[in-house]
């Protein structure tokens, strides 16, 4: 079945999180009658072809940082500001459903992780109080470490693989329709056009050099706006590991 390009791009910050759903569905839109301009950046594109183009670019690429929110069936509102790369590499936050933060380093190796107080309840729902209370006190706002070949960091691995993350940008044969020219932090960019039913979508695409996917606006069933923004392309995944009281998971466990 034919995706949306947005549904792609949901799908890959579904992968970075682990979770299975995202807002879009197929695309119902395959019918849409598409134009192609026979000036201008993408002379002779479709706005379908441009965002397949974009996607085949992003999925290319070595490094990127996913930044914004996106909503998911089971969770809700997910936040995220994530950089990652090709190597396993990553460093960033994540915020799961108004449910606390988590934020992440893996500069390969070893992994570090720091929860908030939220966080570590939403995640221990069903467990005796003690416990929680002990999680709690042992690792909240505080980081810890532990070696990237421990169970615990194999679940983690999927949010720092970017080809695991961009494996739904491939096939997706998008119905966008071209919109104009604008600017996307700092960026010359071209603005395109979906829907698949009350979903409305805005994406934009780099007209130099590499055509990047840059951003996608996203309006949803409810009528409430999100945003994801792409960028950082290719650079260095700064993933410097926290100083000063890091806890040893793995000593701890013995």
């Amino acid at each position: 079945m034919r995706r949306t390009a947005v549904s792609a791009a949901c799908l890959a910050v579904a992968a970075t999180l682990g979770l299975t759903a995202c807002g879009t569905d197929t695309g119902k839109a395959g019918s849409a009658r598409q134009t192609a301009e026979k000036k201008g950046p993408f002379a002779g594109l479709t706005g379908g072809e441009i965002a397949d183009k974009a996607l085949k670019a992003t999925s290319g690429a070595e490094s990127l940082r996913i930044k914004g929110e996106v909503t998911d069936e089971e969770t809700g509102l997910i936040s995220m500001d994530m950089a990652l790369d090709t190597g396993g590499k990553c460093a960033g936050s994540i915020g799961m459903g108004g449910q606390g933060e988590m934020q992440l380093i893996n500069p390969g190796g070893t992994v570090y992780m720091k929860y908030d107080e939220k966080f570590l309840r939403s995640q221990s729902k069903g467990e005796p109080a003690a416990d929680v209370r002990a999680a709690v006190d042992l690792l909240a706002d505080r980081w810890a470490k532990t070696k990237a070949t421990s169970a615990d960091a194999k679940e983690i691995a999927g949010f720092c693989d970017l080809d695991t993350v961009l494996a739904d940008f491939t096939d997706v044969h998008s119905a966008a329709r071209r919109g104009g020219t604008t600017t996307v932090d700092g960026t010359p960019a071209i603005k395109l056009s979906e829907s698949d039913g009350k979903e409305k979508y805005e994406l934009y695409v780099a007209t130099e050099g590499k055509p990047y996917l840059l951003r996608v606006d996203t309006v949803g069933k409810d009528g409430k706006p999100e945003s994801l923004s792409f960028g950082d392309y290719d650079k260095p995944v700064r993933t410097t590991p926290p100083t000063g009281d890091v806890l040893d998971l793995d000593k701890l466990a013995g």
